[in-house]
């Protein structure tokens, strides 16, 4: 399993946004000047994001983001599925449509719910605050 460039993306910003004292707001281009990443993809990343209620957005003069809780109540669980939606190991965990060839006979479909819920936690166990402290 591997995170797709934008969920890595927006970890790192994330994590840089949290090193900024609380209620500092935040633009795309100074996360971006901070991490990186390409101003349209900070921009884009942002603005899902704070669809997804993890930054808060003020318009006008002095506008911009800021964390819409503490980091130590955002988790990278939280992150990943603000980017990526639902995680789910395999397309039979989502419970959508897939077309699978072995769904009849398939023997270890029941037991990767377990797997599904051992790995989200793993992810809901380490906060952004974690994630945000500078390694000496």
């Amino acid at each position: 399993m591997r995170l797709t460039s934008l969920a890595d993306y927006a970890v790192v910003m994330m994590a840089a946004a949290a090193r900024h004292p609380a209620g500092a707001c935040l633009t795309a281009g100074l996360l971006a000047g901070e991490t990186g990443v390409p101003l349209p993809t900070a921009q884009k990343l942002m603005g899902r994001l704070a669809h997804a209620g993890l930054l808060s957005s003020a318009r006008g003069t002095g506008g911009g983001f800021r964390l819409s809780r503490e980091a130590q109540g955002i988790s990278l669980a939280d992150i990943i599925e603000a980017v990526e939606g639902p995680i789910a190991m395999t397309n039979c965990i989502e419970g959508a449509t897939y077309d699978c060839a072995l769904e009849g006979s398939c023997r270890v479909k029941p037991h990767l719910n377990a797997a599904n819920t051992a790995v989200r936690g793993a992810l809901q166990g380490v906060s952004l605050a974690s994630l945000s402290e500078i390694a000496s």
